[in-house]
């Protein structure tokens, strides 16, 4: 299959720029949108600093949704014709070097401006850098790493399926029997089968597989029919994350409504990505934009609410807001630059599996080697 301009076998460039407008979206729900916390940043609630603006603000955690699907599509796509070790190798160097790199950040600044959250002592900091933190009950340095927990559990299942052999056959199998697993998961209570199928989060998962699908094989009953199923599903628990957020985060009522049209909105813009309609996009900002998203991700909250909590008098709130969003895209690209891409090279360089020769290499090379001169009549020396 010939691979659209814009695109290379392991990158789509238009999913970069809709990684962008993800982390946008959830850092805009942090900075503008989120009530919890907010009076301590801004100085007043949401909608006395921000009259307008909170009210799509207080959708935007809708682009840990968006992340989601975009990881069901990239995972799929990166382990095609892979093994399983490299396959996780290669999950390995993407997830940790910035992540190691932000709760180290992180977690020193909130040491020294503890104004906005609480500092997690030493034993919690390090216990963040092996991302099992949410699984053991300990508090994390950024509120935002429980969607890593998510990723992982999603990797690892997924690995299982790339051990057995990914093929387009197994794939669907994978997804329908994930999404039958999960609603029995739900029915039945077992919580270690709630922590494994995820059931709130694997239908975004298995969407964006069945687009990766679509977009790799082209149109089918069988893929289309999977999509479907996992939208179904999706909405259906949209309607609880409308109601975990409307108690937790912005203690004021949400439109399920709206939630579920920006989903549908969502799977929309993949289906136009899986149909390869957005070939032409190749700009290259969006690839370093894609690049920028994940250290974005993992550095904005809690250090942008530090720092809007010591400048938002200095200026008009939109131009703090502003200001704050771009400097901490800029943190991102200094972070990717000095400290993600050298981690991730120097892991990639020494992580790498030497594949043992083959028996016929080592038949040539032995076929090579010159016959042993004849041995000497005096008896040879030893030393």
């Amino acid at each position: 299959m010939t691979t659209p301009r814009g695109e290379t076998a392991d990158r789509i460039v238009a999913l970069d720029g809709l990684r962008l407008v993800a982390a946008l979206m959830v850092a805009f729900f942090h900075y503008a949108g989120r009530a919890g916390g907010f009076e301590t940043v801004w100085g007043g609630t949401p909608a006395e600093i921000f009259p307008v603006l909170h009210h799509p603000a207080q959708y935007g955690w809708l682009g840990v949704e968006l992340f989601f699907l975009i990881s069901g599509f990239v995972i799929c796509m990166s382990a095609w014709d892979r093994e399983t070790v490299p396959f996780l190798r290669s999950r390995a160097i993407r997830l940790f070097p910035a992540y190691w790199a932000a709760v180290l950040i992180t977690a020193t600044v909130v040491h020294f401006w503890p104004v906005v959250v609480q500092p997690a002592n030493l034993s919690d900091v390090l216990l963040n850098l092996t991302m099992l933190q949410f699984p053991l009950g300990v508090p994390q340095v950024d509120g935002v790493y429980w969607t890593l927990w998510n990723e992982a559990r999603f990797y690892l299942l997924f690995a299982l399926l790339v051990w057995r052999g990914l093929t387009l056959q197994r794939a669907l199998w994978f997804g329908y029997g994930w999404l039958t697993l999960g609603a029995i998961a739900v029915a039945g209570g077992e919580k270690w089968m709630l922590d494994v199928l995820q059931p709130a989060y694997s239908p975004l998962f298995v969407a964006g597989m069945a687009f990766f699908l679509i977009h790799r094989f082209g149109s089918s009953l069988a893929r289309w029919g999977l999509v479907a199923a996992a939208f179904l599903l999706a909405q259906h628990n949209m309607l609880a994350r409308v109601a975990l957020e409307e108690g937790m985060d912005i203690h004021a009522p949400l439109s399920e409504k709206a939630a579920i049209l920006t989903l549908a909105v969502f799977f929309g813009v993949l289906a136009v990505v899986a149909l390869g309609w957005t070939s032409g996009v190749r700009w290259r900002w969006l690839t370093v934009a894609g690049l920028l998203t994940y250290p974005f991700y993992l550095i904005h909250e809690a250090i942008g609410w530090i720092i809007i909590h010591y400048t938002h008098g200095l200026a008009p709130h939109w131009l703090i807001l502003t200001a704050v969003l771009l400097l901490m895209l800029a943190a991102a690209w200094l972070l990717h630059r000095l400290l993600e891409r050298p981690i991730a090279g120097y892991l990639r360089r020494n992580l790498a599996l030497r594949k043992p020769a083959s028996r016929e290499v080592l038949r040539l090379v032995a076929a090579r080697k010159p016959e042993p001169s004849p041995e000497p009549s005096t008896t040879a020396h030893v030393s």
